[in-house]
């Protein structure tokens, strides 16, 4: 029998603890919160809903009881320090890696039932770049998973990643080999992949990371764009600077919900200073250019 994982010590106080507005105390303007404040259940309505969610790794918790409705038509961005499980957060809504307790639900219904509903984007590190496929090869495997067994892709197939790859700016590059393009480029191409997957929920692993200006602003100009289709974004992103002028939503993780809601109250310095304890000096900056946005 597997023993169960030790709940996580915060030696700072209980720093990770719900605090007033944050994802498990009802918030002025948070639905989500208030109803299960009220003993309600998780709305069936709502793009990805993780109930108690536990990750553990021998015994060490990763994740830690996370609780969250995800609202719909948003670009949502999940932030916290280095090893606050960011990462882990998706790849568990994904199924690919084993959760110690909890469950996810995709507008209502287990993961494994709505996977032609989510379209992933993993960090470049993950991702063999050296494998000799194009990058409009790349992106029609996008179309797979709505291909079904036994049936290749065609002409619609190919114009419709085609047409995601001129959405992100990358129609003349279509026939290089991924591995001759730049990091931004190679982004973009992942970016296009999603796009063909015609999915109605995104979960981005820092799509952001080490790209020049040019393609952030490319990635954050589609996602407003799938944002405005009706679909859903859910991001994870470090920096702190950007993420008021590019989410909807946040969410504060550090192996715990800190907390979640609209950005413009959610991300305040009380809350990011819980979320990154000790390790915020070198983001105070950030911290302080928020609230004077916040006082105008």
């Amino acid at each position: 029998m597997n023993a169960a994982p030790v709940p996580p010590s915060d030696p700072h106080g209980d720093s990770h603890a719900p605090t007033h507005g944050d994802s498990h105390a009802p918030t002025h303007g948070d639905s989500h919160a208030q109803s299960r404040a009220a003993g309600c259940e998780h709305s069936d309505t709502s793009p990805l809903s993780i109930h108690a969610l536990t990750v553990a790794y021998q015994r060490r918790p990763v994740l830690w009881d996370v609780d969250l409705d995800i609202p719909s038509q948003s670009i949502v961005g999940v932030i916290g320090p280095n090893g606050a499980g960011k990462s882990t957060l998706l790849k568990a809504c994904l199924g690919l890696i084993p959760i110690s307790s909890g469950r996810i639900r995709v507008f209502g219904k287990p993961y494994e039932e709505q996977r032609a509903l989510v379209g992933y984007v993993p960090q470049r590190e993950s991702v063999d770049w050296d494998f000799p496929v194009s990058a409009l090869e790349v992106v029609m495997m996008g179309t797979f998973g709505q291909l079904g067994w036994f049936h290749r892709a065609g002409k619609r197939e190919r114009a419709h990643a085609c047409e995601a790859l001129d959405a992100v700016g990358l129609a003349d590059e279509a026939h290089q080999q991924i591995g001759q393009l730049s990091g931004g480029q190679q982004q973009r191409v992942f970016l296009a992949r999603a796009l063909a997957q015609s999915a109605q929920v995104y979960l981005m692993d820092e799509p952001f990371a080490s790209v020049d200006a040019a393609t952030e602003q490319a990635i954050i100009a589609v996602l407003r764009r799938m944002r405005g289709e009706g679909r859903t974004v859910i991001v994870v992103h470090h920096d702190l600077e950007t993420a008021r002028e590019y989410f909807d939503w946040v969410v504060l993780l550090n192996t715990r919900v800190v907390a979640a809601g609209p950005t413009a109250t959610t991300m305040t310095h009380e809350r990011l200073r819980q979320t990154y304890g000790g390790r915020l000096t070198l983001l105070d900056e950030a911290a302080q250019r928020i609230q004077k946005a916040q006082l105008g």
